[in-house]
């Protein structure tokens, strides 16, 4: 029989997990509508992967909390999805039509959620030592392809504010017809 204490780290852990599966699908969503605003653009190809990769993510957390025999709570999913809603209506200094300056604050929401996945990977990682329904090889591989989205990331974030914000880089905001910076591959 499970201890008041064990049963209330049960209960928190999927509130956890909860929270982070509702974060992730608000991610992919944003992640998909930044990728379709930059479709046929350079920055496309990134998203689009980033986004397949985030889908896959969520999937293994979602295989995470079946091991754990977590439940998956719609009403968090559900406040997950409207906040990634109500984030489209940030000001962005243009009422109907995307602005050069959506790009930087998506990605930097992106690169931000990103942080929160690494953050909960670890702390499963850091877990797995004490449950062995968790499999450590899985976190720390899932732990690294989280460090190499939040370079790529910050690559394209880079990129996107000094073509906003210098305005004696014309060539940086020429240059995104290029190639991408380094750490945005």
């Amino acid at each position: 029989m499970r201890t008041s204490s064990a049963q209330d780290s049960s209960h928190l852990l999927g509130l956890y997990l909860n929270d982070h599966l509702a974060g992730s699908s608000a991610g992919l969503d944003l992640l998909n509508r930044a990728a379709k605003a930059h479709d046929g653009r350079p920055l496309g190809p990134e998203l689009e992967r980033l986004a397949r990769e985030v889908e896959q993510d969520r999937e293994s957390l979602k295989q995470i909390m079946r091991s754990l025999e977590v439940p998956v709570r719609r009403s968090r999913a559900a406040l997950g999805w409207l906040g990634e809603k109500a984030g489209r209506l940030k000001l962005n200094g243009r009422l109907f039509s995307r602005s050069p300056l959506s790009d930087v604050m998506e990605l930097e929401a992106m690169r931000l959620g990103v942080e929160g996945k690494r953050s909960c990977w670890r702390n499963l990682r850091s877990l797995a030592d004490r449950d062995d329904r968790l499999d450590r090889a899985q976190l720390a591989w899932l732990l690294d392809r989280a460090e190499e989205q939040a370079e790529t990331l910050e690559g394209m974030r880079t990129m996107c504010a000094l073509r906003v914000f210098d305005s004696g880089a014309e060539a940086v905001g020429r240059s995104v017809g290029g190639s991408l910076p380094r750490g945005a591959s």
